[in-house]
């Protein structure tokens, strides 16, 4: 905030309304000029507002030529993301979305989709009962600082809508290719550690040996990171460009609608939105009980923006002026 001191000899009642006009259009001018804050810098907007590290423009190489069957993963394209951007530091935890539910009441509906419980068949099942605050399927409580679960699409927008109103800044969710491009922070690897997945334990909490369930097929990483589910945010080592979680923990909301395979524009780091209804959002970075494929940079999610689930979170970005 720049504070602004101006003074006048002798007061007057003409004098007074023209310097008051004087120092608002020159506040005014003051808060709309660019402020160059350097890359990975980081600061907040208020005591329990998010986070935000830096992220310098640049130039990258989004997706990979290959992917699931179904779920494309390219073409690849040169992205150029051409402004500075900030992105949380941390996926927002549950105080911090406890702040803006208490502060608006918005209500995120009660059920939420998690692991079967002992005894039941198939892959997942749905909970009427669970919600944010009551995990599903006899999970532990959340803590303050594990990353907000459970939550839609739409909360997420919700959440991010209220911090720009309360803060007079433009909040909202990360494009892909935003997301992408700040998750890999330099690197051209599958991972932004590098090529194997035993690296993964340093900075990721990912489906691994101390997470591994024995009546799961799913591949797991060799490593161990220590957390046997979620971990509270920021627990384990960040990026090169100070952002932790990127991959692994919890998967993010994105602002993107998901097309596959990726169309010609936009390639200077818009989300891609379409015109009408919007069926599947992009959601990015795994979780603690992701297999490794699905943990990498590249790798696109696709889900329905009511979609409520115990591994799908977020993180907020911020326009720089």
């Amino acid at each position: 905030m720049l504070r602004l001191i101006c003074r006048c000899a002798r007061p007057n009642r003409a004098l007074i309304v023209l310097w008051l006009a004087s120092c608002a259009s020159i506040a005014q001018a003051a808060n709309s000029y660019p402020v160059s804050l350097p890359t990975k810098a980081s600061f907040r907007d208020c005591a329990d507002c998010p986070e935000l590290v830096v992220v310098a423009p640049g130039k990258f190489t989004m997706g990979f030529n290959g992917g699931e069957e179904d779920r494309p993963e390219g073409p690849t394209r040169a992205v150029t993301i051409r402004r500075a951007f900030a992105l949380g530091r941390l996926e927002v935890t549950q105080w911090q979305y406890a702040a803006f539910v208490a502060a608006t009441g918005h209500d995120s509906g009660a059920g939420c989709q998690g692991p079967l419980r002992n005894g039941e068949s198939g892959n997942w099942s749905w909970y009427e009962d669970a919600d944010w605050r009551r995990l599903p399927a006899d999970a532990p409580v959340p803590r303050a600082m594990d990353p907000v679960v459970c939550i839609s699409w739409r909360d997420a927008r919700a959440y991010v809508e209220w911090l720009s109103r309360r803060t007079g800044q433009r909040y909202r969710l990360p494009t892909e290719a935003e997301w992408e491009f700040a998750a890999r922070a330099g690197a051209t690897t599958q991972y932004p550690w590098g090529e194997a997945e035993s690296g993964a334990c340093s900075q990721a909490n990912v489906y691994d040996q101390s997470g591994r369930d024995p009546a799961r097929r799913t591949p797991f990483a060799s490593c161990d990171d220590g957390q046997p589910r979620v971990a509270p945010a920021g627990s384990l080592a960040p990026n090169a460009w100070g952002l932790h979680d990127m991959i692994g923990n919890v998967w993010e909301w994105t602002q993107d609608c998901y097309v596959a395979p990726y169309p010609r524009r936009p390639v200077n780091g818009d989300a891609v939105e379409l015109r009408g209804e919007c069926a599947l959002r992009a959601v990015r970075g795994g979780s603690w009980r992701t297999s490794m494929f699905r943990q990498r940079s590249s790798w696109r999610g696709r889900d329905p923006e009511d979609r409520k689930s115990d591994i799908f979170g977020f993180r907020v970005a911020r326009d720089l002026r």
